[in-house]
């Protein structure tokens, strides 16, 4: 079974910002499949770090406007 992620996104909700993207016209401008696509957007998958800034590049936003990384939680905590 595959761990889930706990990089976020908002790749959704930039999509629907530009146009109403669709996942497959996304993919092609990244140079993915939609199937790879819908992973990271669903956060099954973490992009490489190439593929994190191409799609950042897309939508003309920082790095970190689609992407988060929650920070450490302190020991002992669930």
């Amino acid at each position: 079974m595959v761990k889930p992620t706990r990089v976020t996104n908002r790749i959704r909700a930039l999509r629907f910002a530009h146009d109403e993207m669709t996942q497959a016209e996304l993919a092609e401008r990244i140079g993915v499949t939609r199937q790879t696509l819908i992973a990271i957007e669903q956060g099954r998958y973490s992009p490489s770090l190439e593929m994190a800034f191409r799609i950042a590049q897309v939508f003309g936003v920082p790095l970190d406007d689609v992407f988060q990384y929650p920070p450490d939680l302190p020991e002992g905590t669930p």
